[in-house]
């Protein structure tokens, strides 16, 4: 019986491991279509947002030039001058600064699968979100609207109109850096740290709770 004992204990560890095994070596796949998800939201994501606020700011730069030729208003006019100037370049911003999560999305499915260098590309891609989140990201707005207050303010003497320009601007500055996409983020945080013990074996590794339609389960990366 002893012998027994001592043949169970030793057996049951490895059981364990032979069972946990073809589960584990699922993972990277779970992983991997995990990523790829993230990618194609943030494309679906990053599109709604560019043509979402191509059309805010192609919009409000029509308003302007139209303003700023035909309201009876002088003060009107000048604000619209400054304003179509303002719309124009976050347009051509808008259009010309795109999000990565298209390309990286292509270059995800070009990629055969390969998990590690589908975890460096969301790595990039999420480092690519936080730039520009950063406040060098504000930068631009920050100039753009300091000048155009200022415009108004200093240049028409109408302080107050400068200071409500100014704000107002950078307010839908922040909104629209805000309203990015940031799927890669959530999804490389979504592995939190874990420790797995068979026996005397111990494996250091990583989870995260996978939902999909009809279908919840665990991803373990180790």
């Amino acid at each position: 019986m002893p012998r027994f004992r001592s043949f169970a204990a030793l057996l049951a560890p490895l059981l364990s491991l032979a069972l946990a095994a073809p589960a584990m070596a699922q993972q990277p796949t779970q992983e991997f279509q995990a990523y790829e998800d993230a990618l194609a939201r943030g494309e679906r994501h990053a599109n709604v947002w560019q043509y979402g606020w191509a059309g805010v700011y192609a919009s409000t730069l029509a308003v302007n030039v139209y303003q700023a030729s035909e309201s009876d208003s002088r003060d009107t006019r000048y604000d619209a001058r400054v304003g179509a100037v303002k719309s124009a370049l976050a347009l051509a911003g808008t259009l010309m600064d795109r999000q990565p999560h298209p390309a990286a999305r292509r270059q995800l499915s070009e990629g055969g699968g390969d998990i590690e260098s589908a975890r460096r590309l969301l790595h990039e891609v999420a480092a690519e979100e936080r730039q520009r989140r950063s406040l060098e990201a504000r930068l631009g707005s920050l100039l753009v609207n300091t000048t155009s207050g200022l415009l108004i303010g200093v240049g028409d003497g109408r302080g107050r109109d400068g200071a409500i320009n100014f704000a107002t601007g950078m307010l839908i500055s922040e909104l629209q850096i805000q309203t990015q996409p940031r799927q890669a983020t959530v999804a490389i945080n979504r592995f939190q740290p874990a420790q797995l013990s068979l026996g005397d074996l111990k494996l250091q590794g990583e989870y995260a709770l996978m939902v999909a339609p009809n279908q919840v389960g665990v991803a373990l990366r180790y």
